[in-house]
C-alpha cells in the first residue's frame, strides 16, 4: 500500500516547517508528499523546495493562484496528482506525533474513511511549539485544548475503533485518511464551496452515500493543531446550503471534482522523480 501524505496550507511557512520536521521523524514515512497549497507568497515555495532536498521521498508543490478560499481545489489537485493508494490529509498548521503515519497506515480498512482527532493550542502554546521547536505536548500542559488527545494508547485506540458511524459530528478535514479509489468514485471535494468550511462534510456525506462509512481514530494518529486567527465567517456559512442539497438528495458525485484536474496530472503521476520543481498554476 503506497501513502500520499497531502499537506494544505496557505502562507504560514513557519508552521508548515515545523510540520515538515515532524514528518521527518516519522516511525513510518509516507511514499510521497503533495503540498496543496492556496496561493501563499514564493517563500513557501522556497520552503518546500529545500525539504525536497532534505527528504527522502518525492516532494510536489501545487500551488494556486490566490483568489478566495479554495481549500477544495487545492486538495483535489493534490488528490489526482497523487500515486498513492491510501491518502492522508493534514493541514500544514499540524504538527504530527512521531508514529502518525504508522498508526494511520495500520487502521486502514477497506470500506471507511478514518477521521482523525487534534489537541488544540491557544496562542502561548502555539508560540512555544514554534519558537522552541517542539513536537509533542503533555498532558498537563497550560494553554491546550481537548488533552485527552496528547495521549496515545493503542488498546485505547482500537476499542474505539470498533464502531463505525455516518453522521456528521465533528468531521475535520485537517486529519482524515481515505482510499484514494473512494474518493475518485465521489468526485472529491465539492468546488463549489469557496471559502471556510463544510467541503469536508459534504465528501463525508457522499463516501456515506456510496457506502462508505467513516472510523474514528483517537488515542492514536495524534496531531497538534497550531493555534491562529480562525477564518470561520459569521453567522450563515454560504456552504451550508451545498451541504443541505447533498443530504436531501443523497448526492454521490459532485459536478466540480477531481475529474476536472485528472488530465492535467496524468501523465506525471507515473513518474516520481518528476514531481519537484512542479511549474506553477497560474490560472
Amino acid at each position: 500500500m503506497k501513502i500520499s501524505l497531502i499537506i494544505t496550507t496557505y502562507n504560514w511557512k513557519e508552521a508548515l516547517d515545523l510540520a515538515f520536521k515532524s514528518i521527518a521523524r516519522q516511525t513510518v514515512l509516507p511514499d510521497e508528499i503533495i503540498v496543496a497549497d492556496d496561493g501563499s507568497r514564493p517563500d513557501t515555495e522556497e520552503l518546500v523546495a529545500k525539504w525536497a532536498q532534505r527528504l527522502a521521498m518525492p516532494v510536489r508543490h501545487l500551488w494556486q493562484e490566490d483568489i478566495g478560499f479554495r481549500a477544495s481545489r487545492a486538495r483535489n489537485r493534490a488528490i489526482a496528482a497523487a500515486i498513492g493508494d491510501y491518502i492522508i490529509a493534514v493541514d500544514g498548521d499540524m504538527v504530527l506525533n512521531a508514529h502518525f503515519v504508522e498508526d494511520h497506515r495500520r487502521m486502514a480498512r477497506r470500506g471507511f474513511f478514518v477521521q482523525g482527532a487534534r489537541l488544540l493550542t491557544g496562542p502561548t502554546a502555539a508560540k512555544s511549539m514554534l519558537d522552541q521547536e517542539r513536537f509533542e505536548l503533555g498532558f498537563f500542559e497550560a494553554d491546550i485544548k481537548r488533552r485527552r488527545h496528547t495521549i496515545r494508547n493503542l488498546w485505547l485506540s482500537a476499542l474505539v475503533f470498533l464502531r463505525s458511524h455516518t453522521n456528521q459530528k465533528a468531521i475535520r478535514s485537517c486529519n482524515q485518511a481515505y482510499w484514494r479509489e473512494d474518493l475518485l468514485k465521489v468526485n472529491g471535494f465539492d468546488e463549489q464551496m469557496i471559502g471556510w468550511g463544510r467541503e469536508d462534510n459534504d465528501l463525508a456525506e457522499r463516501l456515506y452515500n456510496i457506502g462508505v462509512r467513516r472510523k474514528n481514530l483517537k488515542f492514536a494518529g495524534l496531531a497538534t493543531h497550531l493555534h491562529h486567527k480562525s477564518r470561520q465567517p459569521q453567522g450563515e456559512n454560504p456552504n451550508d446550503k451545498y451541504l443541505s442539497a447533498t443530504i436531501q438528495n443523497k448526492s454521490r458525485r459532485c459536478e466540480l471534482g477531481i475529474d476536472q484536474h485528472s488530465a492535467e496530472f496524468a501523465a506525471q503521476t507515473k513518474v516520481a522523480s518528476r514531481w519537484y520543481p512542479a511549474p506553477r498554476d497560474e490560472s
